[in-house]
């Protein structure tokens, strides 16, 4: 195999071109083979083989530094970059699902969130220019993370600087999750030949001649510029539409046909050559060359799990999970009432909005990967008259968290915000952990948080959030759905799932965040000695009123949430008694202020110390304060 010999990009440059085509095959083979096995993003590596390909034979990387937007088209990157150990993918001890300086020279940015590549880009020019290195930056970003704000605001700023070596790969598959909201508008064929006489310093330098001549010649020179200029424009606007970019004043190439090696590598050795800001526009299909991706018409195998690689079929059947439920009971909502409007960022489908999109298309907005707009955009439409929920993932929100504040909050604006994959997600890594929003949201005046457990309460929490006034929001995690954990009687507004008590004995509260009361529940069904009472506030911020009460009146309690320890529930709660002058134990567990890398999520728990273990040993803890205590007294 041709692919055993490629170790390096200086191994690809060394190949005669008669092999490539060969070698791409090789490569999609190689991908369908191993992410089969251990799951991963399929369908945007298959459609970026040509062009990574012709990126390692064109620049000298790490020299030529390439950043990758978002990161999870980086496999074939990692292959032909000496990474070809595909055997963990994702998995604790494995090569991480982005990007990973610790992994190799080659890798730039490991932050998956999208839109961020040109000012990473825009940076990275800046230091090689103040360093005087001429070397090229290439940024490689997809159209759907074009529909970003913060991109635009980077080539706005490259656009300043004519004379930085910038390349921008604009790999335009017209998808993101799903079909790209906006897209680029396809040209002709024929005007490939153009982009070598307009991506070319002598042009340049032959129109400012031209320019400075004929405008210094009278009115008739005048004319004969003006009519040359609305000519040449007009025969842009025919054959092409280089769009903003040329309105930015960049040179713009393509489109280019994204699996053709030879034409990719022409285009992209105009654009090296250049020597200033160049996009050059690769049109790609997500998921090529292989059958069951091609003929996905969801997201071209996006994301996949473990499969048959002869089928595409999952290995193991999906459980019915937390997006389910949601797609489910907010289509139910929406039937109700008619005010609901759905929102999201470019991820119509693996949030569940899709359902409720069907039945109401009019009443469902995908703002395209623009988190800060769909917050702000959702505080308007609360005011007039509408509530609307705004679903992402709960990584996601942090983008979005001044609109959250200053647009939602500070206006009280009746708006819900349910968060996906809310907590330790594990096997995409550091970014992709939702970790931060309970913190993030404790902070934040006038904004309720709900926390589901099972089934049940989060249909019961969703409906309850959308039925009130101010704002809201819901978090969930990944994954299936725990069994059901009946309420056995209320306190207040509190759930009790578990008690044990003993007479004589002050109660230990556990304070079970959502999902993690199953945690909370099974570690006190193995302390037989303890008092304990398992309760889930199901509303978690601000600290529940009921709560505070029960813990003052009790020997002391435990807080299990599955977000950042710093600033989360637990803290919320110590403050809450603090200020009314209770001062119980109260053992915090939670995710310590760290990235966490990719792993299990089992595991990952189990270190931050948060599964069965870690809740008696806190319990046992806490009493042991308790009679400390006791015996001062």
């Amino acid at each position: 195999m041709i692919l055993d010999s490629i170790n390096s990009p200086a191994d690809l440059r060394r190949l005669p071109p008669k092999q490539l085509d060969q070698l791409a095959e090789e490569i999609r083979r190689f991908l369908v083979t191993n992410v089969a096995k251990t799951g991963g993003h399929l369908g945007p590596n298959l459609g970026v083989v040509e062009l990574t390909i012709a990126l390692h034979r064109v620049f000298d990387s790490p020299n030529d530094p390439m950043i990758w937007d978002t990161g999870h088209q980086a496999y074939v990157h990692k292959i032909l970059t000496g990474r070809k150990d595909f055997s963990k993918l994702r998995q604790e001890g494995g090569l991480s699902g982005y990007p990973a300086r610790a992994e190799s020279e080659h890798d730039v940015v490991e932050n998956s969130h999208a839109s961020t590549a040109l000012s990473w880009a825009d940076g990275v020019s800046r230091g090689m220019q103040l360093a005087g290195r001429d070397n090229c930056v290439v940024a490689i970003i997809g159209d759907g993370a074009m529909t970003g704000g913060m991109a635009w605001e980077a080539l706005n700023n490259i656009a300043e600087d004519p004379d930085r070596p910038i390349v921008i790969v604009l790999n335009d598959n017209g998808r993101s999750y799903a079909p790209t909201v906006g897209g680029f508008v396809r040209r002709l064929d024929p005007v490939r030949k153009l982009d070598a006489v307009r991506v070319n310093r002598e042009y340049d330098h032959f129109l400012d001649w031209g320019k400075r001549t004929l405008q210094g010649s009278g009115m008739p020179g005048q004319l004969t510029y003006d009519a040359l200029r609305g000519l040449k424009k007009g025969m842009k606007e025919v054959l092409f539409d280089s769009g903003i970019f040329d309105s930015l004043g960049l040179k713009y190439m393509g489109p280019i046909d994204g699996h053709n090696i030879k034409s990719l590598e022409e285009a992209l050795t105009m654009a090296r050559e250049y020597g200033g800001p160049v996009v050059v526009h690769a049109i790609t299909d997500k998921g090529r060359g292989y059958k069951p991706a091609e003929t996905n018409k969801a997201d071209r195998f996006h994301a996949v799990g473990r499969i048959h690689p002869e089928t595409g079929l999952p290995i193991e059947p999906s459980r019915f999970g937390w997006t389910s439920i949601f797609a489910e009971e907010i289509v139910e909502i929406a039937r109700k009432n008619p005010t609901v409007v759905g929102v999201t960022a470019a991820m119509l489908e693996p949030v569940g909005l899709k359902p409720m999109l069907k039945e109401f298309p009019k009443r469902v907005v995908d703002v395209g990967i623009a988190e800060q707009h769909a917050m702000t955009m959702a505080a308007g439409l609360a005011h007039s008259g509408y509530h609307p929920v705004v679903a992402l993932y709960a990584t996601f929100m942090n983008r979005g968290f001044d609109q959250l504040l200053m647009d939602i909050a500070l206006h009280n604006a009746p708006v819900t915000v349910c968060l996906d994959r809310a907590g330790v997600t594990g096997d995409d890594g550091a970014s992709h952990n939702g970790m931060w929003d309970l913190s993030l949201a404790a902070m934040i005046p006038n904004l309720s948080v709900a926390v589901p457990r099972d089934e049940a309460t989060m249909r019961e929490l969703l409906g309850e959030a959308i039925n009130t006034e101010s704002p809201t929001l819901v978090r969930y995690p990944k994954g299936s759905i725990p069994s059901e954990l009946p309420t056995m009687r209320k306190i207040g507004s509190l759930d009790v799932v578990y008690e044990h008590q003993i007479h004589g004995v002050a109660p230990i509260i556990h304070v079970a965040v959502g999902p993690m009361a199953h945690t909370m529940v099974e570690a006190a069904k193995q302390m037989d000695d303890e008092s304990i009472i398992v309760v889930d506030p199901r509303w978690v911020l601000p600290a529940n009123e009921d709560l505070i009460n029960l813990i003052s009146n009790a020997g002391g309690a435990v807080v299990l949430e599955d977000g950042l320890i710093d600033g989360g529930v637990g803290d919320e709660i110590r403050l809450a008694l603090a200020d009314g002058g209770h001062f119980v134990p109260v053992k915090n567990l939670g995710i310590a202020k760290e990235f966490l890398q990719h792993s299990a999520r089992k595991d990952i728990l189990a270190r931050q110390g948060m599964d069965i273990s870690a809740v008696i040993d806190a319990t046992r803890a806490v009493r042991a304060k308790i009679k400390a205590r006791a015996d001062v007294d």
